[in-house]
């Protein structure tokens, strides 16, 4: 171990978290409908697996672009050879024009501003590197997603320091949360280079109104800081109040060609809006030509593949496609919402409201033995070994309050999640019964101790006046 280096034998990848342990057992006894199906029903993985048969009907349509052909001349020598790292230009054209049509063209994007990183992680990973040193910190709202410990701190030396929100006004972030975090960064004696946070929220499924983005700029602006705005989930916007981009807000306040425009970042990657995670393309986009060439010379350590970007070129140049696509997806995300949330319900478990995402924000507190982080390992232990659905817990998510869970619903088929609902309905039942019949048992213990209180009352009230007519 003595000849590896610090990075290699330091634990602080955050693998050892509940949000990873989950996954591990699942891989153990991973549910099959056939082959397993008794085994863990994956409810920790935000995929987005519900609009497959568009994709596929697409491909099945367009063979060229399948077949890496152009006109149908075969393409692939040119694809297979190496290619600048400042990629296609014609899928970064593409990749611009699909980032505004999810926003609903109410902004434009700048091909030459974007810089391509193999998915979201690499691109937040990228953004610490260029923003911060080692040791020097950002702040993120909480709940957050748990990888962030991985891809933000692991290799950068950036720190984290929460920006504590709570369930009382919906884990919507505060003035004074925000200047409490700030204030705690200091205390550590910490240089707080910006504000991270995730538009829609994983793992809340809610969108940041806009008074919460305006709150951030006028923060980072007084702070003279960085705001990173993850975007990753903007077209999985199923209902209102409809999606707002940091981007939006700056161009409404004519931000344009200020110090402020060029300290803001974007995160993006079609992980999540396209369901393609597997492919591994994500995006930086930034207003500083500082921040774009310095991301650009480091993306070549984790360049998207010139055969996933002509492919993918094709697909997004579109139109027709990927405006039914986005349209059809939303669709079909708010119908599964509401299948998990309905089914929660039946249970006696409430979420909280939410617009967005693949995944609930669920309120498990009534189940918890205690109001600890203690407890809410305990009831995670018996819902991942016991009802064998694999969801993450809040304490993973650095949730202040015990008792909250993500719980994913986009990854698997309706059969699956139906199932999922009566394992959970099941466990609450019994649950419930269970504590039902210890109450009755403390109750009855209580009552009948009073009436053996009452007896020996009677006994030495008797023996007494015998005693006086002695």
């Amino acid at each position: 171990m003595k000849m590896l280096s610090r990075k290699a034998t330091f634990n602080s990848h955050g693998q050892d978290s509940e949000y990873f342990l989950g996954w591990e057992e699942y891989e153990k006894n991973a549910y099959h409908e056939v082959e397993n199906p008794s085994g863990i029903i994956q409810m920790g993985l935000a995929e987005n697996q519900l609009s497959f048969d568009l994709l596929e009907s697409w491909l099945a349509q367009n063979p060229d672009a399948a077949g890496f052909k152009r006109d149908g001349e075969s393409i692939f020598r040119e694809l297979a050879l190496f290619q600048d790292y400042h990629g296609l230009p014609a899928f970064k054209k593409a990749l611009v024009e699909f980032m505004s049509e999810i926003r609903g063209n109410k902004v434009s994007f700048d091909q030459n501003k974007l810089v391509l990183t193999a998915g979201a992680t690499s691109a937040n990973e990228t953004l610490m590197f260029c923003l911060a040193n080692p040791g020097e910190a950002f702040l993120l709202p909480t709940p957050y997603y748990p990888g962030f410990d991985r891809d933000l701190k692991w290799r950068t030396g950036v720190e984290i320091v929460p920006i504590q929100c709570s369930s009382s006004n919906g884990f919507q972030i505060t003035e004074s949360a925000l200047e409490e975090a700030y204030q705690q960064a200091q205390k550590r004696s910490l240089k707080v280079k910006g504000v991270l946070i995730t538009n829609p929220s994983n793992p809340l499924g809610t969108t940041t109104s806009r008074d919460e983005l305006n709150l951030l700029v006028n923060f980072i602006t007084a702070k003279g800081i960085h705001l990173i705005s993850d975007e990753i989930y903007s077209g999985t916007v199923f209902d209102s109040p409809g999606f707002v981009s940091i981007m939006e807000v700056l161009m409404d306040r004519n931000y344009m060609n200020t110090e402020v425009w060029k300290r803001v970042h974007i995160v993006y990657s079609l992980s999540k809006d396209l369901g393609l995670p597997g492919f591994r393309v994500g995006a930086i986009y930034s207003n500083d030509v500082a921040v774009v060439s310095a991301a650009t010379k480091m993306s070549s350590f984790g360049l998207v593949s010139s055969q996933t970007q002509y492919l993918l070129s094709v697909m997004l140049s579109d139109k027709k496609f990927t405006k039914n696509y986005v349209s059809e997806n939303q669709k079909r995300l708010k119908q599964r919402h509401q299948m998990l949330i309905s089914g929660l319900q039946n249970a006696g478990i409430d979420c909280l409201k939410s617009n967005a995402g693949l995944f609930c924000w669920v309120d498990m507190r009534h189940l918890l033995s205690s109001n600890t982080f203690e407890a809410e390992m305990e009831l995670w232990k018996k819902i991942l070994y016991d009802v064998r659905l694999n969801i993450s817990p809040g304490s993973s998510c650095h949730c202040t309050e015990p008792g909250w869970f993500r719980v994913c619903f986009a990854n698997m088929s309706e059969d699956t999640l139906n199932l999922a609902l009566q394992r959970i309905k099941a466990f609450v039942d019994s649950s419930t019964a269970t504590n039902n019949n210890q109450s009755r048992h403390q109750s009855n213990k209580n009552q009948r101790r009073k009436s053996f209180t009452k007896w020996v009352f009677r006994l030495s009230f008797r023996d007494r006046e015998a005693s006086e007519r002695l």
